[in-house]
């Protein structure tokens, strides 16, 4: 059976491959993720394909250009995502639970209803997203590192959360955030959480996953950078 990938908009022919028997008589979405698959095995542009309902679990989409692609309903569970350009991408009501999207480019992508509980979104590119919505902390490294600093307070890399004076990164971006925060966190988890609330704070999104020293080191950098260069 011969399987077809369209571009999006104007119908034509991206990609084609034959299914063996036991592929075709599959679900439409694992037949389309199956040529997905393929496809980017063998370098296809996939730039604003219709991927509508494409079942991706577990595959390595790592770098593809996914450009104006419709994913609608697409299947991410545990994709590994990182350095996808996925620019003015459609992921509406897509499942990205547990996706690895490290330094992927979401620039203008719809996100709306999508599910992001537990996806990795260290150093991804959310500006312009719609959809996706966070509380904002002035500052936020700022914030933080003043209550890093407080009496009886500290930073733990190793776990979320430790205690209620005690929070790992992402952990003290969502705690920082109040109720809208811990609302988020509830819904898809405290690094996912903790992204999009420093994305929508800073315009970043820091690695969650470094070690104490180290990411102490970069909340003072970017502390001093919102104090006007002053040392904290």
């Amino acid at each position: 059976m011969k399987f077809e990938i369209k571009n999006r908009w104007s119908g034509n022919v991206q990609f084609a491959c034959e299914l063996s028997a036991e592929i075709a008589d599959k679900s439409y979405g694992l037949r389309l993720g199956f040529a997905v698959r393929e496809a980017i095995k063998a370098d296809a542009d996939l730039t604003g394909a219709d991927l509508t309902g494409a079942d991706l679990t577990g595959a390595d989409l790592t770098d593809a250009d996914l450009t104006g692609a419709d994913l609608t309903d697409a299947v991410l569970t545990d994709a590994v995502l990182t350095g996808a350009d996925l620019t003015d991408a459609d992921l509406t009501d897509a499942v990205l639970t547990g996706a690895d999207l490290t330094g992927a480019d979401l620039t203008d992508a719809v996100l709306t209803d999508a599910d992001l509980t537990g996806a990795d979104l260290t150093g991804a590119d959310l500006t312009g997203a719609h959809g996706v919505s966070a509380p904002i902390i002035p500052n936020i490294d700022d914030t933080i590192l003043s209550n890093i600093n407080a009496p009886g307070c500290s930073l733990d890399m190793s776990r979320w959360h430790v205690c209620g004076t005690t929070h790992c990164r992402a952990g003290w971006a969502v705690h920082l955030a109040g109720e809208g925060g811990k609302a988020l966190e509830d819904r898809i988890g405290t690094g996912a959480a903790g992204a999009l609330i420093y994305h929508a704070s800073a315009g970043y999104i820091p690695n969650f996953y470094a070690g104490d020293a180290d990411a102490m080191e970069d909340i003072v950098a970017h502390a001093t950078q919102q104090r006007g260069g002053m040392s904290p």
